[in-house]
């Protein structure tokens, strides 16, 4: 079929490229469209924490937003400081709607230090939180201090004004730029993996095409359901990295073909057959992996899914068809316009070369290698096992400012980092919230809790309470699940930033293993069928497996244990990866790493069936993709690194996660133990009974009887 489409083609590449052309200006306008309508929202629906904030939210205008919390230090007591109030009022009217609780409200002393000399208040901000939320900071830091009493010191502080000062205010670069960077990064490696114009254009061109027709797909999509915006820096960097990955796959095949005499059209109709069907897999293992999100419980994940799902399945169309056109007009021109001498980008074939030579020593030490490679990914695994998904607690947060000193100011009085996501609970049907509070204060881990006599409307009340320890903390998680089981069976729901991020926690992780379940069962399926093997696709989701693990042992090493984080990324140990980061790495490192197998894999399966010798199919497999993958794992190293330059702490757990995860899998991975472990299965590498062929609907290969 790949070869007829080859044929098809070739007779018909202007009117292949014509139509590429007329789409992709379309996908620069639909990328223009959509920009207005991503998806902001993070709901969890059916989880209590959340549906109680959201009812919360309904009667009272807020609940979804983390309190913005102002600090008073005097030298004597604090509470006697005359204007206070007119100050904390002066900060809510920023943000019309906002409730309010302190000291000055409700008389209650847990707003006050010990010592009488630190006081708080807390300032909820109405509307939901979203990637582009304002609850004008600035602006009501600036009203505070401007109303703030002579004597008394005020600092503005909070989650988010905390998240702001360790972002530098958030300003990070904007897709277009990332993706500019992403391209001129691999435009360099390119520039030295070919040496010639025609030949590192190409991936680029693929590439932008790629990315904008997903644009238009995308777009189409958001008025058939919401899109989260993450989508966007999905296409920008993973789109670039895919198609530059499946581009330099068919040319470098395509100048395979040409360096053994062959013309343009056979030369074409090789690369697809071969090529192409290892690109239509890899997209399809790629896709699996992003597919996969749709079976979580949140909806803005599964959108990531869905739309991320789109950004394989473009990049292969554009791949086999506009490629094989431009092949076919350029031809021999592939090899022209040299921008370096061909002996520092070329050696001939690949097997005489750095590669081979590689190949040869593992097909003759496969224990030794081995052993680097296990003694290597045990090492990342062990730190991989020591993972802790959980937001990081305020104090690892990185940053300077007025947001930090009011943190250290309320650390230095003694008062709980849980004031800045203090529990509010949700108090319905008319019943009274003050046995509510009295219960909570009676709770261990709670250091105060008050019911606010001006938080009562249509029925309802909310109590808010203070945990002993930051709202992130594994103690706080006890002491919400402490809280929810004296709650149970009353008409009070526990709500509150804490509470909603465990449930998201609970809806991420407790589904993980469907996902898992999900992606490995198809994986499985789709490789047995391309490499006609029970034993191959085994060991590809095993070793993608232990990639993933040393990929998270990398982050947990760097980010959690705090490994380089500060002399690099200016971050703080946060003992914690952001919840999400796991899950995301996990749905693009699997399908991402698995790119490279399959390329491996394919030449490795076409030498044997053409030899029957495993040693020297394997060696040959290596020694003709050896270079493609490392080129392939930079470009998208480079652009996951470009990802890390964000601003936030969970923006560079996520960039530096893949771009670490993907050199790692394409050298220790791929270069070692593929290769070693290989050799020393030997023909069991080839097994498939008669009985599971018929089930995968292939043919039961016949080779060379096996030599070795």
């Amino acid at each position: 079929m790949l070869a007829a489409l080859a044929h098809k083609i070739v007779r018909r590449r202007r009117l292949v490229i014509g139509v590429w052309v007329v789409l992709t200006l379309f996908g620069a306008f639909s990328a223009s469209q959509v920009s207005k309508r991503w998806f902001e929202s993070f709901s969890i629906p059916g989880y209590s924490a959340y549906e109680a904030n959201q009812r919360t939210l309904k009667t009272f205008g807020t609940g979804e937003q983390a309190p913005l919390v102002a600090v008073f230090r005097s030298k004597g007591d604090v509470t006697k400081a005359a204007g206070i109030e007119k100050a904390i009022a002066a900060a809510a009217h920023v943000n019309p709607g906002s409730r309010v609780s302190s000291y000055w409200s409700t008389g209650s002393r847990a707003y006050v230090s010990k010592d009488g000399h630190t006081a708080f208040a807390e300032i909820y901000p109405p509307g939901t939180p979203g990637f582009n939320s304002n609850t004008h900071i600035k602006a009501s830091r600036a009203a505070l201090k401007r109303s703030t009493p002579q004597g008394v010191q005020a600092n503005l502080t909070g989650r988010d004004a905390i998240y702001e000062a360790s972002t530098g205010g958030g300003q990070g670069p904007s897709v277009l730029t990332e993706a500019l960077i992403g391209g001129l990064g691999s435009l360099v490696i390119l520039f030295f993996v070919f040496g010639t114009l025609p030949a590192v254009a190409m991936p680029l061109a693929i590439a932008l095409v790629s990315i904008l027709n997903t644009f238009t797909l995308v777009w189409l999509l958001t008025y058939v359901t919401n899109v989260s915006i993450i989508v966007q820096f999905l296409i920008a960097l993973v789109g670039l990295g895919v198609a530059i990955d499946y581009a330099l796959l068919m040319i470098f095949r395509f100048r395979d073909e040409l360096r053994e005499g062959e013309d343009v059209e056979t030369a074409l109709v090789e690369t697809m057959t071969h090529a192409g069907r290892s690109v239509i897999v890899s997209g399809t293992t790629v896709a699996v992996g992003l597919l996969s999100l749709i079976i979580l419980p949140l909806p803005f994940i599964r959108s990531i899914g869905i739309g991320g799902m789109l950004i394989p399945a473009v990049s292969v169309l554009v791949a086999v068809t506009l490629l094989p056109a431009l092949l076919s007009v350029l031809g021999t021109r592939i090899n022209s316009v040299r921008l370096l001498p061909k002996r520092l980008v070329d050696s001939g074939h690949p097997e005489d070369g750095w590669w081979g030579r590689w190949a040869t020593l593992v097909m003759r030490r496969p224990l030794p290698v081995a052993a680097v490679g296990v003694a290597v990914v045990g090492l990342l695994l062990y730190a991989g096992l020591q993972l802790n998904p959980s937001e990081a607690q305020a104090k690892d947060l990185p940053g300077s400012g007025d947001a930090i000193v009011g943190r250290a100011a309320l650390a230095d009085a003694g008062i709980s980092a849980g004031v800045l996501k203090p529990f509010v609970v949700l108090v319905e049907n008319g019943a009274s919230p003050g046995p509510v509070a009295a219960k909570l204060r009676a709770t261990s881990g709670i250091d105060g809790a008050v019911a606010p006599a001006a938080w009562r409307k249509d029925g309802s009340s909310l109590v808010e309470a203070f945990p002993a320890e930051d709202g992130a903390s594994k103690g706080t998680r006890h002491v919400i699940s402490t809280v929810r089981n004296e709650l149970d069976g009353t008409d009070a729901t526990l709500g509150g930033v804490a509470a909603e991020d465990r449930d998201f926690v609970r809806a991420v992780y407790s589904n993980f293993p469907y996902v898992l379940g999900f992606v490995i069962l198809l994986t499985y399926l789709l490789l047995a069928r391309a490499f006609r093997s029970l034993i191959l696709p085994l060991k590809a989701v095993v070793l993608n497996l232990v990639s993933l693990g040393a990929a998270y042992g990398i982050i947990v090493f760097i980010f959690q244990q705090g490994h380089g984080s500060m002399a690099i990324w200016n971050v703080h140990a946060t003992q914690s990866i952001i919840p999400w980061i796991p899950l995301m790495i996990f749905a693009f490192l699997f399908g991402l790493s698995m790119d490279y197998e399959v390329f491996m894999l394919t030449r490795m399966r076409e030498a044997y069936d053409e030899t029957g010798d495993t040693p020297r199919s394997v060696a040959l497999g290596l020694a003709r993709t050896g270079k493609l993958v490392t080129s392939a794992a930079l470009i998208l190293m480079f652009a996951f690194f470009v990802l890390s330059s964000g601003p936030g702490v969970d923006i560079k757990q996520f960039g530096i996660g893949l771009a670490a995860g993907i050199i790692f899998d394409a050298t220790v991975i791929r270069a070692l133990l593929v290769p070693a472990l290989m050799r020393l299965l030997g023909r069991w590498n080839w097994w498939l009974p008669s009985g599971a062929a018929r089930v995968l609907l292939v043919r039961r290969p016949e080779s060379a009887a096996e030599s070795a």
